[in-house]
């Protein structure tokens, strides 16, 4: 009797590379992004966004127990937290005269 050699194991496809990595978008898939890459890509804490996710105070989404932002809910973050440059700045730091 002839001992078969084991085939080898087929591996899944791998999956497709995000939008924002190869810089094709289609509109057909929404990109959803996690706190951590959301807080990344916002530049501040995730803890900050958690908590207000988690409030209610920012737009997001919710996948049953999983919160994730689409790029409209971080558009929509950044435009409402946008404040303009105001004029000059009210506390000015003084510097001693010089001494001659």
């Amino acid at each position: 009797m002839r001992d078969n050699p084991p085939r080898p194991r087929r591996r899944s496809p791998p999956p497709p590379t995000p939008a924002h990595v190869t810089g094709h978008h289609d509109e057909q898939e929404p990109r959803l992004y996690t706190p951590a890459e959301a807080a990344a890509l916002l530049r501040i804490p995730e803890s900050w966004l958690r908590r207000r996710a988690g409030r209610r105070q920012i737009p997001c989404t919710f996948l049953g127990k999983h919160l994730r932002f689409s790029a409209a809910d971080l558009a929509a973050l950044i435009a409402a937290s946008a404040e303009p440059a105001t004029g000059r700045r009210t506390h000015r730091r003084h510097r001693p005269p010089a001494a001659p």
